[in-house]
């Protein structure tokens, strides 16, 4: 699987909209790498800097923009949203204040536990991400939670599960939607 964040994922970890993660990368201040064709993959410090920029009480230049998302990148995790930032002369932005002081550690945790817990092999359920060691896919632990039952309902029905794959997976299906037609035969439903 691979390493960073899909734009998704930033924007769910984020709670900012998709659109503003895509906006910054069309205005290179986040860059993004392509992996396995399509997908665009960002860097840990794409999450504090799309809270950051939602949650300001004032626009940024574009050049303000590209420093702020600089100077997160020269952040260790630990420190990125820990400390105030300066983003321009006489400018200073509080960055716990503003999005809390876990913000990173939480994206870096996520991380970490999707390369622990989830699992995308041809030949498991066709290629269908899974919780690592079960046939259970991500979309049915979403579909579950979806449908009422709780986080301790899921792992009551499967001890061997932990609440951070359950979690993880959760979240994984959310920023990672089944592309394509549905399946079935929808006209057999109107009949």
């Amino acid at each position: 699987m691979a390493h960073g964040f899909s734009a998704r994922e930033v924007a769910a970890l984020a709670d900012v909209p998709v659109r503003a993660v895509d906006k910054a990368l069309e205005e290179n201040v986040l860059a993004a790498v392509r992996t396995g064709g399509r997908r665009r993959m960002f860097p840990l410090h794409a999450v504090p800097y799309a809270a950051i920029v939602a949650r300001l009480p004032v626009t940024l230049s574009l050049a303000a923009k590209r420093d702020l998302a600089k100077a997160l990148g020269k952040r260790p995790p630990a420190r990125m949203t820990t400390e105030p930032l300066d983003i321009a002369p006489a400018v200073t932005v509080d960055v716990p204040a503003l999005v809390g002081s876990g913000l990173a550690e939480k994206a870096a945790r996520y991380q970490e536990a999707r390369e622990d817990h989830i699992a995308i092999d041809p030949e498991i359920m066709g290629g269908t991400p899974v919780i690592r060691g079960t046939r259970m896919t991500v979309y049915s632990v979403l579909g579950k939670l979806a449908g009422g039952d709780t986080i301790e309902d899921i792992l009551a029905d499967n001890p061997h599960l932990t609440r951070e794959a359950v979690e993880t997976a959760a979240l994984y299906a959310r920023t990672h939607p089944i592309m394509g037609r549905p399946g079935g035969r929808p006209w057999t439903k109107a009949a």
